[in-house]
């Protein structure tokens, strides 16, 4: 796992990597959960003591460094903790968007001379490339949001609001199989509100003419689905008909790029000169997508900056858009798996403009 010869240790805090590494799952709470592993040594692992059933079935082989609900005994089960792995070098590698305050300070307390650095890299290398295995519940991923959003369409009539909607879709979703733990709550924009890109759910009542983003996923074996499709409600003048032509042939470019060399530069180009050459480019604000599996949002990114080959394995979305303020606006998500020279949607929900 570390290939950075300047990294000692690598240190997982309770999340997405934690379940990765262990397959056990601990959700971020005012309690720590760290996981420890260098090069030389058994893993260790510092965690409340109430939790030991869970870390005695673990499906790895762990050192374990329980601490009681007392807070004064938590910095001695880190101390021991960290003593024991008896690092040569002293710099610890951490995920440096999720590693909190809480870990760093009980970490560094531990050991004066221990320093926290990005591992970044070292933990989206791991995780960027996936197996059939997880390719399986991504798929039962799509097919649990897939049908929920079916059902979902049915409720939906002039006159809802968008949190009505917005909540029929949750129950759908799990009433179809999805984990409770949704990847994220689902946007639900209409009219104007659909140009704010991660407008939340309000109560604005769907009307005649309004366009309706809807951005949602499930969540299967940790795994999830992120998908977008955009609808119109009983009618659509033809300003915003072409505009969701647009997003659609955009979607589509982007969905054929081919080649080993594709990068994710490449793909974003792809979509971007779709909706540039048709007008719109200002109004294509964020990128063209990014990496799902554990997580939402995760490597790859599929943007201007990121210059790195998409490898087979590698899974993302694809979601040019185009967003008009005071009007409305269009995306279009798909959820993507790089194959060896194609690109495969993992999604299949109808694409063509569908009024509701």
């Amino acid at each position: 796992m570390i290939a950075d010869e300047k990294i000692g240790a690598v240190a997982v805090n309770a999340g997405p990597t934690l379940k990765y590494l262990t397959g056990m799952e601990f959700h971020l709470s005012e309690r720590p959960a760290v996981l420890i592993i260098s090069q030389a040594k058994k893993p260790v692992f510092i965690f409340p003591e109430f939790e030991s059933g869970k870390v005695k079935n673990a499906p790895i082989d762990l050192d374990p460094f329980p601490y009681s609900e007392d807070r004064d005994s938590w910095p001695a089960s880190f101390r021991k903790a960290i003593l024991s792995l008896k690092l040569a070098d002293n710099h610890i590698g951490v995920e440096p968007t999720a590693f909190r305050f809480l870990e760093y300070a009980l970490l560094t307390n531990a050991d004066p001379k221990t320093k926290l650095v990005s591992a970044q890299n070292i933990i989206e290398s791991l995780r960027i490339l996936k197996d059939e295995a997880e390719i399986k519940y991504m798929k039962q991923a799509i097919l649990i949001a897939e049908k929920a959003l079916e059902k979902t369409l049915t409720f939906i009539q002039e006159g809802r609001t968008e949190n009505e909607i917005a909540n029929e879709l949750v129950v759908n979703l799990l009433r179809s199989g999805s984990e409770p733990d949704l990847p994220f709550a689902p946007i639900v924009a209409s009219g104007p509100n659909s140009a704010n890109p991660h407008a939340a759910p309000g109560d604005r009542p769907i009307s005649e003419g309004d366009l309706l983003i809807i951005d949602f996923g499930a969540r299967s074996q940790g795994y999830i689905s992120d998908i977008t499709r955009t609808f119109a409600i009983s009618s659509i003048n033809d300003d915003l008909r072409e505009v969701y032509q647009t997003v659609q042939k955009a979607n589509e470019f982007a969905r054929k790029a081919k080649g080993q060399k594709t990068t994710g530069k490449d793909i974003d180009t792809r979509a971007r000169e779709v909706i540039q050459n048709a007008g719109y480019g200002d109004f294509f604000v964020h990128r063209t997508g990014h990496g799902i599996g554990l997580e939402a949002h995760e490597a790859p990114y599929i943007s201007a900056d990121n210059t790195s080959p998409i490898l087979p394995g590698m899974t993302f979305t694809i979601e040019p858009g185009i967003y008009l303020p005071g009007r409305g606006g269009v995306r279009i998500e798909d959820n993507i798996l790089a194959r060896e020279n194609h690109l495969e949607s993992l999604t299949s929900f109808n694409r063509n403009l569908r009024i509701l």
